[in-house]
């Protein structure tokens, strides 16, 4: 059913066009030839100019009176100041065509702004990024574990639109700082996080294939430092969905009504034999030569109920078979299962005056569990169920004290659920480790939109214990 559906959205990319299409490439061209034209005719001009003083210089007498000569050395530098202006123009127009103007950071299509910044050019090469460094700071010498600071990642945006309905779109990310391994620790690495090209046929109906960002979540689309709270991002995106989370696919995307957006794409699945008792991180195939022996359905919706209020509600779906043809179980009994996977998450978000708050809830439903956990090679036991919410809520308090500043300074506080052992196959006990609370309180300063500032404390509370954290200071950045 997958393989039909992939293959229908690759033929509407092929068949379809856009119903008008205004070709800006075109007009800029026509401009520079334009304006080139001007040029020539001033060039002419300055040259029958400069050939008639040098003609009236070589007279060998009566020399021409300083008054005669006055008209044409002022029309000279007329012409060669219109000239110049006629260049600088010419040149910024060509450089427009790869280097476009800045443009306001902003999302779209549901991407991080700076991932967003090929979408509002005309035409050509875009550039943008972010990065992100952490100190931490351990606060009980019972954990165990050194002071770090980590330049945690480096990522560059490389788009290019090649007119206005086709863009290619990609994220490079370099973790850690290095791809080898140091002294102190082990080596770091570098990683396509997306790369997809978008065929952009309409405002309701949009077609992009390609590796994809998974549609599902808040963090896992808008990753970018300056626009989550906190250095780490929440537990529940990090476990239970699988930020970041990409996959290689195609699918279709659009506003089907004002404030109602969507997004459904046919996706290579995740490999079951990375499933995990305490997440899903390690079955995520990250566009190397995925195995594609199954595929799955991934969608979204997000629906702004009133326009310009700063309220958003969304919902996102990932459903299909995970197994990829391997055989599980223990050794004696293995056979092939499907592992069909259900992930369902619902949340919401109000970025209004000085709020903001934000709430998930998710839940993962895994079949074949039984035979996954009594495989000696997966690190099990998986759970029949998982289950994971969080909340967070923040005020910019600057305002407050500053009412004219446009400097942000926003306490905040999460809580966080999460319970990956929550529904366990017959003849499996849980792990009671598995279910924790997060206590996550902060502050977040931004001088620019673009740069903040963070600090956080973070207290695990199992079933068997809290465990002690650190203080961890960062600085992000978007450009």
């Amino acid at each position: 059913m997958y393989r039909i559906i992939l293959a229908a959205i690759l033929v509407a990319a092929s068949t379809l066009t856009p119903a008008v299409m205004a070709d800006d490439d075109q007009l800029l061209r026509n401009r520079i030839d334009e304006l080139e034209s001007q040029q020539r005719e001033f060039q002419n001009e300055l040259r029958k100019l400069r050939e008639e003083l040098r003609k009236r210089e070589e007279q060998p007498a009566p020399a021409p009176p300083p008054a005669a000569a006055a008209p044409s050395d002022e029309r000279v530098g007329e012409v060669e100041r219109k000239q110049g202006v006629l260049a600088k123009e010419v040149r910024r127009l060509r450089e427009s065509l790869v280097l476009p103007d800045k443009k306001e950071l902003k999302s779209v299509y549901g991407l991080g702004p700076a991932a967003s910044k090929v979408y509002q050019v005309d035409q050509g090469l875009s550039i943008g990024g972010y990065g992100e460094t952490h100190f931490r700071n351990e606060v009980s010498d019972k954990a165990g574990k050194d002071d770090e600071f980590d330049f945690l990642r480096f990522v560059l945006y490389f788009g290019y639109k090649y007119n206005d309905w086709i863009v290619l779109n990609s994220e490079i990310e370099f973790e850690h700082a290095t791809s080898g391994s140091t002294v102190s620790a082990g080596s770091g690495s570098v990683s396509v996080e997306f790369a997809n090209i978008d065929f952009l046929l309409h405002p309701k109906f949009n077609v992009r294939g390609g590796m994809i960002l998974a549609p599902v979540g808040f963090v896992n689309l808008i990753h970018e430092p300056p626009f989550f709270l906190g250095n780490r991002r929440p537990p529940v995106e990090r476990q239970i969905i699988p930020t970041t989370w990409r996959a290689n696919g195609a699918g279709i995307f659009g506003e089907v009504l004002p404030g109602l957006n969507y997004a459904a794409y046919a996706v290579t699945s995740l490999n079951a034999a990375g499933f995990s008792k305490s997440n899903l991180r390690d079955a995520r195939q990250k566009g190397n030569r995925e195995v594609a022996n199954d595929w799955s359905f991934v969608g979204r919706l997000d629906y702004e109920p009133i326009a310009n209020w700063g309220w958003t509600v969304s919902g996102s779906a990932f459903v299909g078979d995970q197994g990829q043809n391997q055989e599980f179980g223990p050794e004696e009994m293995r056979r092939k299962a499907g592992v069909f996977t259900q992930l369902y998450e619902v949340h919401t978000q109000v970025q209004r005056h000085s709020w903001h708050f934000r709430a998930l809830g998710t839940t993962v439903l895994i079949d074949d569990a039984g035979l996954l956990s009594a495989d000696p090679e997966v690190s099990g036991p998986i759970a029949k169920q998982m289950l994971g919410a969080y909340a967070e809520l923040g005020y910019d308090i600057l305002p407050l004290i500053l009412p004219t500043t446009t400097h942000s300074l926003m306490p905040w506080f999460r809580y966080s659920w999460l319970d990956t052992q929550n529904d366990m196959p017959t003849g499996f006990i849980r792990d009671r480790a598995q279910r924790r609370d997060f206590y996550e309180f902060g502050l977040h300063y931004k001088p620019i939109p673009q740069l903040v500032l963070k600090s956080e404390y973070r207290i695990e509370d199992r079933q068997r214990g809290t465990l002690p954290d650190g203080l961890q200071i960062g600085l992000g950045y978007v450009f």
